[in-house]
């Protein structure tokens, strides 16, 4: 039976080694609501996705310069139904879509009239972090051909 991207398999310090991390960062990022490991029992358990999440996080955070709260904001400006092309039927019946102050993925039981479960795992929600990745490369490259100008 082949193992799914979103199949946790990997204990927290298998995680941490993959990604090059202390364990303590891996908690942070649960703890500021960024990643949901599964659980069994008090052992947090990493799948292929939330890998590639993390890799992205720390991507944001490292090489593009932007903060924990910086990610949760351009997160809350990514509305789910944009990413998935919700047709109006579907997204008047979303609970994200009716009151859009808080992103789907922090509404566990409501996201996008999916079964409940973990965002993470969601492509629209995986595509949601490409895409504010890619808006921050933009931005970042805005700033340095303005940079340029200014200093020349």
């Amino acid at each position: 039976m082949p193992v799914e991207s979103s199949d946790p398999i990997y204990p927290i310090s298998v995680a941490a080694k993959l990604l090059e991390v202390h364990p303590r960062t891996l908690r942070i990022y649960e703890e500021e609501g960024l990643v949901s490991p599964s659980r069994k029992g008090q052992k947090r358990f990493f799948s292929n996705d939330d890998i590639e999440w993390i890799q992205c996080l720390r991507d944001l955070i490292h090489e593009q310069g932007i903060s924990i709260p910086g990610i949760k904001k351009l997160l809350e400006l990514t509305p789910c139904w944009e990413i998935n092309h919700c047709p109006p039927e579907k997204r008047d019946a979303c609970s994200a879509f009716v009151d859009n102050t808080i992103p789907c993925w922090e509404r566990d039981d409501l996201a996008c009239a999916r079964e409940p479960g973990r965002c993470q795992n969601c492509d629209f929600f995986i595509k949601a972090m490409k895409n504010v990745r890619k808006k921050a490369r933009e931005q970042q490259e805005m700033q340095h051909a303005q940079d340029s100008v200014i200093n020349k």
